[in-house]
């Protein structure tokens, strides 16, 4: 079943989300890549610059989410996101600097605060359509949260798992999007 748009506001920022979303697919991937194939042996420099980068690129997109959302009601939960990735952000940063393991216990709390925030903000969202993956990816994120703190005690703590994790989180977002579009086409 395809939920339509419902308001003329929602279907404004629909198109520019959908667009987002896309975006955000792409990155996840190459990203994920990246961090496969430069972390194998240890964080190291670029390690370092795409942990940090992936929490960052969260917040440019929550801001593009929360200027296109205005007009929706529903921007309270990207602010909320957008402080948390800020957070994230600096935290992996130090993070870093003491190896794999601290990485995965801030990236591990991130995961769990901003699932959470994610799964309110799509049922907040859920009227326009194509939100269910995003709440879906909200649950996941906070159960893949309490797997990266617990691995981060494992013996040669890795990357893979969170470079895994930014694969499906960048598979829900080209789902939304996919129905994102066909729920606009419904109007």
């Amino acid at each position: 079943m395809v939920t339509t748009v419902d308001s003329p506001a929602v279907g404004g920022f629909a198109p520019t989300l959908r667009r987002l979303y896309f975006v955000r697919f792409a990155f996840a991937i190459v990203w994920a890549l990246l961090v496969f194939l430069t972390t194998k042996s240890g964080l190291g420099a670029i390690g370092v610059v795409l942990v940090v980068l992936y929490p960052l690129f969260d917040v440019g997109s929550a801001v593009v989410d929360a200027r296109s959302s205005k007009g929706s009601g529903s921007v309270r939960g990207i602010y909320v996101n957008i402080a948390i990735s800020l957070l994230a952000t600096i935290g992996i940063g130090v993070a870093a600097a003491s190896g794999i393991p601290a990485v995965l216990r801030v990236w591990g709390a991130w995961a769990i605060v901003s699932g959470i925030v994610q799964l309110v903000v799509g049922i907040v969202r859920r009227k326009m359509g194509g939100q269910w993956p995003m709440m879906l990816s909200g649950g996941i994120s906070v159960l893949a949260g309490g797997s990266f703190i617990a691995g981060a005690a494992a013996p040669g703590a890795s990357l893979t798992n969170v470079a895994g994790y930014a694969v499906l989180g960048g598979i829900f977002f080209l789902v939304s999007a996919i129905r994102l579009g066909r729920a606009a086409k419904g109007n």
